[in-house]
């Protein structure tokens, strides 16, 4: 069995385009993003920390400062991930093991009770930090 070390969801060209309105950036972010994983060799099976997967997610429900980026298992959320800011966060987070915090839109434990970052309706949206708070639909 391949071991999986991280699993990037980037939500980049949603349908409904409310956390991104300009699609080119989502694109670009996109394929910036999946040329990088190839040529820092993530996806190799021999790699001793496991595999990263990515996959372009259509949504994560936190509709603002997108293109929005879910690292699992971490359950680090980045915003504003353009195509520039993709090679720090694979270098910096997923390889060296540190998020770039000035980046962090928000926190999900998952598997774990963390209230402090769900709203009443149950679903990601609040960050105990005032000035990172988003709507979700």
């Amino acid at each position: 069995m391949i071991r999986v070390s991280h699993h990037l969801l980037l939500c980049a060209t949603p349908s409904k385009a409310l956390c991104c309105p300009d699609p080119a950036i989502g694109v670009a972010s996109w394929n910036r993003l999946k040329q990088l994983v190839r040529e820092l060799d993530l996806e190799n099976p021999a790699r001793d920390q496991g595999i990263v997967l990515r996959t372009k997610a259509d949504c994560l429900r936190i509709c603002a400062e997108g293109p929005i980026l879910l690292i699992w298992p971490d359950g680090v959320i980045y915003g504003g991930v353009t195509a520039e800011r993709i090679e720090r966060i694979l270098r910096e987070h997923v390889i060296g093991g540190v998020p770039i915090e000035t980046w962090v839109v928000g926190r999900n434990q998952f598997g774990r009770d963390t209230a402090e970052h769900w709203n009443d309706d149950n679903r990601p949206g609040v960050d105990p930090r005032p000035e990172r708070q988003w709507d979700v639909w």
